[in-house]
Protein backbone atom coordinates (compact mmCIF):
# COMPACT_ATOMS: atom_id res chain seq x y z
CA UNK A 1 0.00 0.00 0.00
CA UNK A 2 1.30 3.42 -0.91
CA UNK A 3 0.04 6.85 0.15
CA UNK A 4 0.16 9.43 -2.66
CA UNK A 5 0.27 13.00 -1.36
CA UNK A 6 2.16 14.60 -4.24
CA UNK A 7 2.50 12.52 -7.41
CA UNK A 8 3.02 9.03 -8.78
CA UNK A 9 4.03 8.10 -12.30
CA UNK A 10 1.91 5.99 -14.57
CA UNK A 11 4.94 3.71 -14.95
CA UNK A 12 4.77 2.97 -11.21
CA UNK A 13 1.07 2.20 -11.55
CA UNK A 14 1.80 -0.12 -14.49
CA UNK A 15 4.24 -2.06 -12.31
CA UNK A 16 1.63 -2.31 -9.54
CA UNK A 17 -1.05 -3.46 -11.99
CA UNK A 18 0.99 -6.54 -12.90
CA UNK A 19 0.21 -7.98 -9.46
CA UNK A 20 -3.55 -7.57 -9.87
CA UNK A 21 -6.16 -9.31 -11.97
CA UNK A 22 -7.20 -7.52 -15.17
CA UNK A 23 -4.39 -4.92 -15.10
CA UNK A 24 -5.95 -2.61 -12.56
CA UNK A 25 -4.72 -0.76 -9.50
CA UNK A 26 -7.19 -0.25 -6.67
CA UNK A 27 -7.22 3.19 -5.07
CA UNK A 28 -9.12 5.14 -2.45
CA UNK A 29 -9.26 8.91 -2.86
CA UNK A 30 -9.81 11.40 -0.04
CA UNK A 31 -11.65 14.27 -1.74
CA UNK A 32 -11.06 16.64 1.19
CA UNK A 33 -7.30 16.11 1.61
CA UNK A 34 -6.82 15.48 -2.14
CA UNK A 35 -4.68 12.40 -1.56
CA UNK A 36 -5.04 8.73 -2.41
CA UNK A 37 -3.81 5.31 -1.41
CA UNK A 38 -2.94 2.78 -4.11
CA UNK A 39 -1.70 -0.79 -4.41
CA UNK A 40 -3.75 -3.02 -2.12
CA UNK A 41 -5.94 -6.05 -2.72
CA UNK A 42 -9.00 -4.46 -1.10
CA UNK A 43 -10.42 -0.96 -1.15
CA UNK A 44 -11.51 -1.60 2.46
CA UNK A 45 -7.85 -1.92 3.54
CA UNK A 46 -7.02 1.37 1.87
CA UNK A 47 -10.07 3.02 3.42
CA UNK A 48 -9.03 1.75 6.87
CA UNK A 49 -5.51 3.09 6.39
CA UNK A 50 -6.81 6.57 5.51
CA UNK A 51 -9.24 6.53 8.43
CA UNK A 52 -6.30 5.79 10.73
CA UNK A 53 -4.54 8.82 9.19
CA UNK A 54 -7.46 11.06 10.18
CA UNK A 55 -9.55 11.03 7.01
CA UNK A 56 -13.32 11.14 7.32
CA UNK A 57 -15.24 8.23 5.84
CA UNK A 58 -17.67 10.46 3.93
CA UNK A 59 -14.71 11.84 1.95
CA UNK A 60 -13.30 8.46 0.88
CA UNK A 61 -14.22 6.96 -2.50
CA UNK A 62 -12.97 3.76 -4.07
CA UNK A 63 -11.90 3.51 -7.70
CA UNK A 64 -9.92 1.29 -10.04
CA UNK A 65 -7.17 2.73 -12.22
CA UNK A 66 -6.22 1.06 -15.50
CA UNK A 67 -2.73 2.43 -16.26
CA UNK A 68 -2.61 0.84 -19.72
CA UNK A 69 -5.68 2.91 -20.64
CA UNK A 70 -4.35 6.26 -19.38
CA UNK A 71 -4.97 7.98 -22.71
CA UNK A 72 -8.61 6.89 -22.90
CA UNK A 73 -11.68 7.84 -20.89
CA UNK A 74 -11.76 4.26 -19.57
CA UNK A 75 -8.66 4.58 -17.39
CA UNK A 76 -10.76 5.29 -14.27
CA UNK A 77 -13.52 3.01 -13.03
CA UNK A 78 -15.70 4.31 -10.20
CA UNK A 79 -16.54 0.94 -8.68
CA UNK A 80 -16.02 -0.21 -5.10
CA UNK A 81 -17.98 -1.78 -2.29
CA UNK A 82 -16.91 1.08 0.00
CA UNK A 83 -18.95 3.45 -2.18
CA UNK A 84 -22.23 1.87 -1.00
CA UNK A 85 -23.52 4.67 1.22
CA UNK A 86 -27.26 5.03 1.49
CA UNK A 87 -26.71 7.74 4.13
CA UNK A 88 -25.02 9.84 1.42
CA UNK A 89 -27.59 8.89 -1.23
CA UNK A 90 -25.09 6.62 -2.96
CA UNK A 91 -26.93 3.33 -3.38
CA UNK A 92 -24.51 1.53 -5.70
CA UNK A 93 -20.85 0.58 -5.92
CA UNK A 94 -20.35 3.44 -8.37
CA UNK A 95 -20.10 7.12 -7.51
CA UNK A 96 -23.55 8.41 -8.41
CA UNK A 97 -23.01 12.10 -7.63
CA UNK A 98 -21.50 13.70 -10.74
CA UNK A 99 -19.74 16.44 -8.75
CA UNK A 100 -18.03 13.90 -6.47
CA UNK A 101 -17.10 11.72 -9.45
CA UNK A 102 -15.59 14.77 -11.21
CA UNK A 103 -13.66 15.76 -8.09
CA UNK A 104 -12.26 12.23 -7.70
CA UNK A 105 -11.19 12.23 -11.38
CA UNK A 106 -9.61 15.68 -11.03
CA UNK A 107 -7.59 14.62 -7.98
CA UNK A 108 -6.36 11.44 -9.67
CA UNK A 109 -5.41 13.35 -12.82
CA UNK A 110 -3.42 15.79 -10.67
CA UNK A 111 -1.62 13.03 -8.77
CA UNK A 112 -0.77 10.71 -11.69
CA UNK A 113 2.02 11.83 -14.02
CA UNK A 114 1.48 10.54 -17.53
Amino acid sequence: MKLIETTITNTELLDMSKKMFDGLVKAVVDIEKEIMVVDAELHADQEDYLLQQGSKQENLWGINIYPEEIDSKNWLEFDSMINLRPSQNNRSRGIENEAIRAKVASIVEKLVIK
